[in-house]
């Protein structure tokens, strides 16, 4: 057989020379379209724990940060309201032992909160996603015996200090208390004890 004047090497060099850069081009478009796969920087932000200082929270008040878009309140419960959730009716609650949870497993008891000072809960209704208000003073709403607590006005649900619902009312669930932890004078929401 004949080579015609083919040149194999020469051949063999622009074969593998193409396959090169096929390759090298393949991993070029591969590259930004995986890499476009991974959330934005800002979508990370949006999930990213969130740092607040609560030394000067004054007992009785409450702050509000934002994490993930939604307002979590930070409650800094005196004796008084901890001894009145404490002590409230079980029975007007819909789930006093928190059997169906909205929290992390490391929150529990009937304060729902690591130290029982310190209350966090996302502060939307588990009804229909409005703002409850706050009423931690008894019998600031017309209701009997009211132990203090939020109120969402919007369809009339109520949760006590806890974030416990009531029974008969629109809210299905308690308050959902998100994943935190403390670090010194800091709480830290969106991260639980043992990620840090």
């Amino acid at each position: 057989m004949a080579d015609n004047g083919v040149n194999k090497g020469r051949r063999r060099f622009l074969v593998g020379a193409t396959s090169v850069v096929g390759a090298v081009g393949a991993v070029g478009v591969a590259v930004p379209f995986v890499a476009s796969w991974q959330p934005s920087a800002k979508a990370r932000a949006a999930g990213a724990p969130v740092r607040a200082d609560i030394s000067k929270l004054e007992a009785g008040q409450r702050m509000t940060v934002e994490w993930r878009g939604r307002p979590v309140w930070v409650i800094n419960r005196t004796e008084e309201m901890i001894e009145r959730t404490r002590e409230f009716d079980a029975s007007r609650l819909a789930d006093p032992d928190s059997e169906e949870l909205h929290q992390p497993t490391y929150v529990s008891g009937p304060l729902r909160s690591v130290r029982p000072e310190i209350g966090v809960l996302i502060g939307i209704c588990t009804h229909l996603g409005c703002s409850p208000l706050y009423r931690p003073e008894p019998d600031a709403v017309d209701i009997e015996n009211w132990p203090g607590g939020f109120f969402c006005p919007c369809h009339g649900s109520y949760f006590d200090l806890a974030g416990r619902v009531f029974t008969n009312v629109p809210a299905p669930t308690n308050l959902v208390v998100p994943p935190y932890r403390f670090e010194g004078d800091d709480i830290i929401v969106g991260e639980d004890e043992e990620a840090a």
